[in-house]
């Protein structure tokens, strides 16, 4: 009788840690083989890695990650980048996927190097997509790592907007995000789909977050597939200050890409993973 308790109770934590680590995120799961660990960028679905996963499911296994507030994920409360990032840490323990190679896009680049900077025996390698440790660096002037309150005049007027605003909005920014012209009409669905304070908030978290100093703790292999616009002088120069504290980086450079490298320049960006993964 005894026993029988004790494995209940087992059994009941095991499912409470399954269903909390899958709190922040869906994951969808296709092929055998090592594990791949796939995130979007900010403001998409996990939709943005199906030619992706078509092909690499071949030879991997694929754990595609939709998070919060996007795609059909319910939106959860702030922190939100802070509580994905430690619900994906729990996911990965209870499915030993601690070997993975990760894969990330923007954010979920960003989210890549987090884990592992937090967990420096973990995983296999990285593979980033246009992805940067400090996002706020790039776009805030002198940035020093002042944090950005959730309240700020930005963030009110973008809550403010109607759909139609909204709309227009995300329409605007991937065209210059996305050179494929069939795909900026998905990635403009996926953002117009999102929930509103995930979108304003969820970012603000983003570029609250400097990882600079910490990759110097990443030890495993990581490839970066960078976009070349607005050009590759300022692209370079960009990703040199921003990983020189990474111990072990190798930058690949797309030629006549916007931000959606796998988009702009698919085969090129499906040779480079293939190489990186067999």
């Amino acid at each position: 009788m005894k026993n029988s308790i004790i494995w209940l109770l087992l059994v009941v934590t095991l499912s409470t840690t399954n269903l909390f680590s899958q709190a922040s995120f869906n994951v969808e799961i296709k092929g055998k083989g090592k594990p791949v660990l796939l995130f979007p960028g900010f403001g998409c679905s996990g939709k943005v890695w199906d030619e992706t996963v078509a092909e690499i499911s071949k030879t991997h296994k694929c754990y595609t990650f939709t998070f919060a507030g996007f795609g059909n994920v319910k939106p959860i409360e702030t922190p939100w980048f802070e509580t994905i990032k430690k619900d994906i840490e729990k996911y990965i323990v209870v499915n030993k996927l601690t070997k993975s190679t990760l894969l990330g896009h923007s954010i979920g680049g960003t989210l890549s190097l987090w884990l592992s900077s937090s967990n420096p025996k973990w995983f296999k390698e990285l593979i980033l997509v246009d992805a940067l440790p400090a996002s706020a660096a790039l776009m805030i002037p002198n940035y020093k790592g002042e944090l950005i309150p959730y309240d700020n005049p930005q963030s009110k007027s973008m809550l403010e907007m109607t759909d139609t605003e909204f709309k227009k909005m995300n329409n605007q920014s991937v065209m210059y995000m996305c050179n494929n012209k069939e795909k900026q009409k998905l990635l403009a669905e996926m953002m117009n789909q999102s929930d509103r304070k995930t979108y304003v908030y969820g970012y603000i978290d983003m570029l609250n977050l400097d990882l600079r100093t910490e990759i110097e703790k990443i030890k495993k292999p990581v490839t970066i597939l960078a976009a070349t616009n607005p050009s590759l002088e300022v692209v370079t120069k960009t990703y040199n200050d921003q990983y020189k504290n990474l111990p072990v980086v190798t930058i690949l450079y797309a030629e006549n890409s916007a931000h959606f490298v796998m988009f702009d320049q698919p085969l090129w960006f499906s040779k480079q993973v293939n190489q990186i993964l067999n």
